[in-house]
């Protein structure tokens, strides 16, 4: 028997919702919703603060279909070039770009379109997305 969490009838939907526009079950969500909630709020404020020696580029992955696609993304050009899998070697000039041809390579009878912002994963332990960086200069 699998644990189960009681919800809300909105909430239910609303992470019913998002697992469709994510094509993935609504478990998924959940954990993803739990790991952004676990990194601490002062890391992403720390890593903005950082000023001139912060590192231009940062690591990035997505675990997709049981596949682990590396990636390095570039905070002065907001692309993504892919570092590991098949795709290994792209360049994209956007995450979400990056996210549909992950989508696309390892699933292609779905619809690829994904919010690459919060598919993309920052590879430096926090389990944050790539979202927490987004506005950082």
């Amino acid at each position: 028997m699998s644990p189960t969490i009681e919800v809300d009838e909105q909430t239910c939907r609303s992470i019913e919702f998002a697992a469709r526009m994510g094509n993935t079950t609504a478990g998924e969500v959940v954990a993803r919703l739990v790991r952004t909630a676990s990194v601490p709020p002062s890391a992403p404020a720390a890593a903005s603060k950082e000023g001139e020696g912060k590192e231009r580029k940062v690591d990035v992955y997505v675990d997709y279909e049981g596949h682990r696609t590396r990636g390095s993304y570039d905070r002065d050009t907001k692309r993504i070039d892919i570092t590991s899998g098949p795709l290994a070697g792209q360049s994209f000039k956007t995450p979400t770009g990056a996210a549909r041809a992950v989508v696309a390579h390892y699933k292609p009878g779905v619809n690829p379109n994904r919010n690459g912002w919060s598919f993309w994963l920052l590879d430096d332990g926090s389990g944050g997305f790539l979202q927490a960086i987004r506005h950082s200069a």
